[in-house]
């Protein structure tokens, strides 16, 4: 999968192959992730009719080489308007690729965005950055205008302008908070506290869920499905996280809600695999004995 007109060293498409593994098996780790309200996991579709585990793994899988492109096209290059066009240009082709891979089923476009952009932030450190760089380096691209960029309006972004809300272009420009000053803190937090790592991992999504302005749930139920959304996540937390049995039951009541809004928190579940990328890139903290956790 070779790049044309690029003249690369040696380790540039071994580390991109890597990033593009990376970003895959985050996707897939998501998707795999039981039981998360509202969204595709092992048990089912959640809130969804057309989407199922085997057609999320298939997307995800099919974006191996467009992960792998804007890997090496980003390689050690500086965060400048060519590079900003090239990675919207390999990310549109990227979600074309997707779409006949699932049939015209939109599985994975926000994390097309997200670990996009992430994957080539990683590349322009020559793959060796900390989670601040990386996140930093992804912010300076998604600043940047694409003029290439269709003029029509995502469902995401007619969210974000009918109720006034941040949303993923937002969420990127900010350096990925959630992912950075949320998912990966309790990720980590619950990691030591004892947690097992599914329960470690629904801890960092619940993390996101309590505050995100989730368009994918304003979209389906509203802003009275998003606060519900938050109230119940935070609930999760606040009962000790999902390693406890109140945590579990406060997560089942969650589930319950969101399947009743027909809500599913998309954008929550990109971040969630941009967060899996990011603790990849990192070294993990060592775990100590089994207890139940908070967000203290």
């Amino acid at each position: 999968m070779k790049a044309q007109s690029l003249t690369l060293p040696n380790d540039a498409e071994a580390w991109a192959d890597n990033l593009s593994t990376l970003a895959v098996s985050s996707l897939i780790e998501e998707a795999r992730l039981s039981p998360k309200p509202g969204l595709v996991d092992s048990r089912g579709p959640g809130a969804h009719q057309d989407l199922s585990l085997a057609l999320m793994e298939r997307s995800a899988r099919s974006l191996r080489p467009t992960f792998y492109r804007l890997a090496l096209h980003s390689w050690q290059r500086p965060p400048d308007m060519a590079l900003r066009q090239e990675i919207g240009r390999l990310g549109r082709q990227g979600e074309q690729h997707m779409m006949n891979a699932t049939g015209g089923v939109n599985t994975h476009r926000g994390a097309i965005w997200a670990l996009g952009l992430l994957a080539s932030a990683s590349a322009m450190l020559g793959g060796r950055g900390t989670v601040a760089a990386i996140a930093a380096h992804a912010a300076r691209l998604a600043v940047l205008p694409d003029p290439s960029q269709p003029k029509i309006f995502s469902k995401g972004q007619r969210a974000t302008q009918r109720y006034q809300v941040p949303g993923a272009r937002e969420e990127a420009i900010g350096g990925f908070p959630h992912v950075t000053l949320r998912a990966l803190p309790q990720l980590r937090r619950s990691r030591l506290a004892g947690a097992g790592e599914s329960e470690a991992r629904l801890d960092a999504l619940m993390a996101i869920m309590a505050t995100l302005t989730d368009t994918c749930v304003l979209n389906r139920g509203g802003m009275a499905a998003l606060t519900a959304m938050h109230h119940g996540a935070a609930a999760v937390l606040t009962a000790g996280g999902t390693g406890c049995p109140a945590g579990r039951a406060a997560l089942a009541a969650l589930e319950l809600r969101m399947l009743a809004d027909n809500a599913s928190p998309g954008g929550a579940a990109d971040l969630l695999a941009a967060t899996f990328f990011l603790d990849w890139a990192s070294a993990r903290p060592s775990t100590s004995s089994r207890g139940c956790y908070g967000t203290n």
